[in-house]
């Protein structure tokens, strides 16, 4: 099969750990397996199990996440860790139904979580896999629904060895993004990345790094660093109405705290 002449070794792989495999599933959605590789080892080094996590304050999570993106995904994921330490002895379940009842994590990333790190058989819909499926059986079909996936994946999955069988998906797919017009546009689910820059967003993650690297920043304070930040990537300065309702958001969410007119990790 394409798949194992393709097979990428990938340090999160064949590990029967399946806290530092939600790590990286979590950490790999939305960011290019490039880009995991350090933070995955920087994360697990600092927080190296579940009771770690669940031990560490909110700053120190969102301060090793610095420079990933999405930091919903670092406070999903302490969530997480919190609950497990408090109801489960820091042990994560090991089936797809009770990974998914926890915080930010949803089917394709508890089927990973089944599929590698206990090697038993799921239902893992992902996009380099759907990249394969789409490519292989509807070549020529635009807008093709994971409803019609689903059983074609979970039919294909083998019972003894699901672990290798989605990485020889994920890396097939991975190549076919490289040699053909990418397939995953032709499912009805995808959608184009909005752009980073000027964004919300943008503007979420740089509040966030602005208050861990400066606790006890006043509101005036944080809406000038804001401004110029955006006015150095040429762009307007920040609406107080904005700002005021990013930063609602932030807190209300748990990133940060506010204390009077100060702000704190």
């Amino acid at each position: 099969m394409q798949g194992a002449r393709l097979y990428r070794d990938l340090p999160w792989r064949n590990l029967d750990d399946p806290y530092a495999v939600l790590v990286s599933e979590i950490m790999l959605q939305q960011t290019q397996v490039a880009r995991v590789g350090r933070f995955w080892e920087r994360f697990l080094a600092r927080f190296p199990t579940l009771d770690a996590l669940a031990s560490a304050g909110t700053a120190d999570v969102l301060e090793m996440w610095q420079g990933l993106g999405y930091n919903r995904r670092a406070l999903a994921l302490k969530k997480t860790a919190d609950v497990c330490a408090a109801e489960r002895g820091g042990t994560l379940p090991d089936t797809a139904e009770e990974l998914q009842a926890l915080p930010g994590i949803g089917p394709a990333t508890a089927a990973g979580v089944v599929a590698f790190a206990f090697n038993r058989p799921s239902l893992y819909l992902e996009t380099n896999v759907r990249t394969v499926f789409l490519h292989e059986l509807y070549p020529d079909c635009e807008g093709v629904s994971d409803k019609q996936l689903v059983p074609l994946v979970a039919d294909t999955c083998p019972p003894d060895d699901a672990r290798a069988w989605y990485y020889a998906l994920l890396d097939y797919g991975a190549h076919l993004k490289t040699q053909v017009a990418n397939p995953s546009r032709r499912s009805a689910h995808y959608t184009r990345q909005s752009a980073f820059e000027g964004s919300r967003r943008q503007k979420r993650a740089e509040l966030v790094r602005v208050v861990l690297a400066a606790p006890g920043i006043t509101a005036d304070e944080l809406a000038v660093r804001l401004d110029e930040f955006e006015r150095a990537g040429a762009r307007d300065g920040v609406d107080a109405v904005i700002f005021d309702s990013i930063v609602a958001d932030l807190v209300s969410e748990g990133f940060f705290r506010r204390d009077g007119d100060v702000f704190l990790p």
